[in-house]
């Protein structure tokens, strides 16, 4: 059983910020704003709710497609970013190598480790998706029918997943996918904004990867892009500024709603430039960018508060970017009690310094070591 304990600052809460005392012990007890605490505003660390990433294809030099423990390797490594959750994201490959993820994935799910953020479950990225949209997936696709989704499901719990609803008879399967508790986003799609607004109607919620690997915005031949900025309230989007443009990120955040941030991140991430794997594939890390061979983005090196970062670079205020990073994929997921600092939910949270760099992180109440 964690402790009761508390921590000191200004606190991102669900109503705003407030200056005072949090309590809690694996769960948030109290929020005290009748505090004696001396010190000025500026002298007191920033308390936000711990990040909420819904991509995460490695890190720490190893890849969730490994299967056996590199889960809880990733996990451990996000966490000491301010990560407190996350989805273990799968590659396109056979069904052999994703049952393998997925299999290791599942002891992650089941049980966390010290040090490790929670893991939610799977983001199912592939093999449903488009040969001609594959980006940094090799080309493993299928077409998706509802026993192969039950059958992996099984496995471990697939939370989010990604299809191409243009092929075969995907648009038709998104129900039944709905009805099993998953949410679909479309993505790696070649399709066209008719086809992303019939998958919208029949109950895709969501966007891989807002931008990449999908058709674009053309005012004659508009895009699955374009779908998402005109109908969509979420998607996610990578905001490492090299897959997206700022001022195609200003356009998003315009355009969605509850637009929210993922990393996207692969085993280079939180290591030095070499070569790394992203499922059966090679890519190499050169000054923080990830590419295949080919020199086509494959990934990023992204941690979740350098999104944070970069959200606010661009000129959002602190409360919007967190907004971004933790309680919209929480509600996305439907989640009422992480992405929040509230009374009640659970105690994840990171502390950051006025320059946004993390100083702490807690995970259900447990202190998270930074190096």
């Amino acid at each position: 059983m964690t402790e009761s304990r508390s921590l000191h600052g200004r606190l991102l809460t669900d109503t705003g910020w407030v200056r005072g005392d949090l309590h809690f012990d694996q769960r948030i007890t109290a929020i005290d704003t009748a505090h004696a605490d001396p010190r000025g505003d500026d002298e007191v660390p920033l308390i936000l709710p711990g990040f909420i990433d819904l991509h995460v294809h490695g890190g720490a030099g190893v890849d969730i497609m490994q299967g056996g423990t590199t889960a809880q390797t990733v996990a451990r490594a996000h966490a000491r970013h301010g990560t407190t959750a996350l989805l273990g994201t799968t590659m396109t490959a056979q069904e052999d190598d994703i049952t393998r993820a997925l299999e290791g994935l599942s002891a992650a799910i089941a049980t966390r480790e010290t040090g490790m953020a929670r893991v939610l479950g799977v983001h199912l990225e592939g093999p449903f998706i488009s040969a001609q949209r594959l980006g940094a997936q090799p080309p493993l696709v299928v077409e998706a029918t509802l026993a192969d989704v039950q059958r992996l499901h099984a496995i471990a719990s697939i939370r989010v997943l990604t299809l191409a609803p243009e092929i075969g008879q995907h648009l038709a399967l998104i129900p039944a996918l709905n009805a099993l508790g998953i949410r679909v986003q479309l993505g790696h799609s070649a399709g066209s904004y008719e086809d992303g607004v019939a998958a919208l109607n029949a109950g895709a919620a969501g966007f891989t990867h807002l931008f990449n690997g999908m058709t674009g915005v053309d005012h004659y031949h508009p895009g699955i892009a374009t779908a998402a900025l005109a109908h969509a309230q979420y998607a996610e989007l990578i905001p490492d500024l090299q897959h997206v443009h700022p001022g195609a990120i200003r356009t998003a955040l315009r355009a969605i709603p509850r637009l929210y941030c993922v990393t996207d991140a692969t085993a280079a991430t939180g290591m030095p430039d070499g070569e790394y794997a992203l499922g059966v594939q090679r890519v190499h890390k050169c000054l923080g960018c990830v590419r295949l061979s080919t020199g086509s983005l494959a990934g990023s090196a992204l941690t979740m508060d350098q999104a944070l970062r970069n959200l606010v670079s661009l000129g959002l205020d602190i409360a919007d970017a967190s907004n971004r990073l933790s309680r919209y994929p929480a509600d996305y997921l439907g989640i009422d009690d992480r992405g929040r600092i509230a009374t009640g939910a659970w105690a994840d949270l990171v502390v950051l310094d006025h320059d946004l760099r993390v100083r702490g992180v807690v995970v259900e109440g447990d202190d998270i070591a930074l190096d």
